[in-house]
């Protein structure tokens, strides 16, 4: 605290005025403080519905990777969630995990993939495990297909006859829409 010899002080007459002295007067204030809440709610609401609108109930269903470019189609419907084979220039995923080269594909002459076919049995067991006890979800066979443009139709094929032989009859193929939005799917018929 600084030391301050006792006397009057200059701005002390202004401090005391009704004019100038609410500037300058230090100390008490009043409690009371109004909050226009009208705006806030405002506010809120129109941000409520932003997110209400942009939000995707779907979530990601597929992961672009950037060594597929997917084809495109003008007619097609939204993906369902389901398991994804990708095919690529250089290797055949499942979920992730690579299971073959393609390579090996183009080069074989037997339509069966013992790999993959192992693979989707695995998948239906674990699906019919863990849906053993709930009849509203039985195993529809649906799987997604998300092969770049420039695979050959052969290696196609192959994948497609895996996956029926391992009973995913349902297959989807992972499309772009010519609008460039989110990948669409155009179904596979039997």
């Amino acid at each position: 605290m600084a030391i301050v010899t006792p006397g009057i002080r200059p701005c002390d007459r202004i401090a005391r005025s009704k004019v100038l002295g609410k500037k300058f007067i230090r100390g008490k204030r009043g409690v009371y403080a109004a909050l226009t809440l009208t705006s806030l709610v405002d506010v809120m609401t129109i941000i409520v519905i932003f997110l209400l609108m942009n939000f995707s109930a779907n979530g990601e269903v597929l992961y672009m990777s950037k060594d597929i470019r997917l084809p495109d189609a003008y007619h097609g419907s939204q993906l369902d969630r389901a398991p994804v084979i990708s095919v690529s220039a250089e290797a055949v995923t499942f979920d992730g995990r690579m299971l073959l080269n393609t390579g090996d594909l183009v080069k074989g002459d037997a339509m069966s993939v013992p790999e993959l076919e192992e693979a989707l049995r695995d998948e239906k067991r674990r699906y019919e495990t863990i849906h053993v006890e709930d009849p509203d979800h039985p195993f529809r066979g649906l799987i997604n297909v998300q092969a770049d443009r420039r695979i050959p139709f052969k290696v196609i094929k192959r994948v497609m006859f895996a996956c029926n032989q391992s009973g995913f009859g349902n297959i989807n193929f992972a499309a772009l829409s010519r609008e460039g939005a989110s990948p669409k799917t155009v179904t596979a018929s039997r």
